[in-house]
């Protein structure tokens, strides 16, 4: 080997030694992290997960079931709503049961006296955003303002800040998910729905739950709606659903004794 090229070589190898190859400090930056870190690009170019798929990544903080054991949680959903509101929180107080309500933020303060109502009665309440609009369609600062517009509203009228979040129509991305656990909030779906909200029957509210319901349900009803919203159906429902679970042995809990968590996010 000539005395030139020996030279070449041993610059290229201390060349080498001082600036690694980008493959290696690609792979230091990639190190495994939590489900919290940002998105990798591949990430970022992935098929979005759907909701299953978000349920199993993340389930210690998006949830739309309980345990397996003999409990139901009622929840009612676009609350406070004068027109159904009080009817429902009548019907749950002659019948001793405890629910979860999803508050929107824009509507409790509009109504804080029904709010204190819901809290008062001994039930608890959760996050349903502002405005109730889909939060996919939301960039990630809106959809915190969205919850922490209505935490602000929710925390002036009952002294707490609600741990549970349910999103508007149960939708969310995983950026959202993401930021939801890393402020320790949890995110409750449903797995019963009452499909309520299309101003069904009595008979036919009744059988969408009773039909579907198990042990640790999650079920969805509503106690407040649009301009044109008819809850008949779930209002003439409710005591026949409860009287029917309770002598079938099921016991009913709010959301937050039934996943073992607290109401409040500390």
């Amino acid at each position: 080997m000539s005395a030139k090229l020996k030279h070449w070589m041993i610059v290229l190898t201390i060349l080498l030694m001082l600036f690694p190859s980008s493959g290696s400090i690609e792979a230091k930056r990639s190190s495994p992290g939590t489900e919290d870190t940002a998105p990798t690009s591949a990430e970022t170019n992935a098929k979005p997960l759907n909701l299953a798929e978000l349920q199993r990544k993340y389930s210690e903080t998006f949830v739309f079931r309980g345990p397996r054991v003999k409990q139901v949680a009622l929840t009612f959903d676009d609350v406070p709503d004068p027109r159904f509101t009080p009817q429902v929180l009548k019907i749950l107080k002659r019948e001793g049961v405890k629910a979860t309500f999803f508050v929107v933020g824009s509507r409790a303060k509009k109504h804080p006296d029904l709010v204190r109502q819901i809290h008062r009665d001994g039930h608890i309440i959760g996050n349903h955003s502002y405005t109730h609009n889909q939060f996919k369609k939301h960039s990630m600062q809106e959809f915190q303002s969205e919850i922490l517009r209505t935490e602000k509203v929710i925390q002036n009228i009952t002294g707490y800040r609600p741990k549970l979040i349910r999103p508007p129509y149960g939708d969310i991305n995983e950026a959202q998910i993401r930021w939801a656990k890393r402020h320790n909030y949890r995110v409750v779906n449903w797995n019963v729905d009452s499909l309520d909200w299309k101003g069904l029957s009595k008979e036919k509210v009744k059988q969408n739950v009773l039909r579907t319901v198990g042990p640790g349900s999650i079920v969805l009803q509503h106690a407040g709606g649009g301009s044109g919203s008819n809850l008949s159906g779930t209002i003439q429902a409710l005591p026949e659903i409860i009287e029917e679970l309770k002598s079938k042995g099921y016991q009913f809990v709010n959301v937050a004794d039934m996943l073992q968590t607290e109401k409040n996010k500390f």
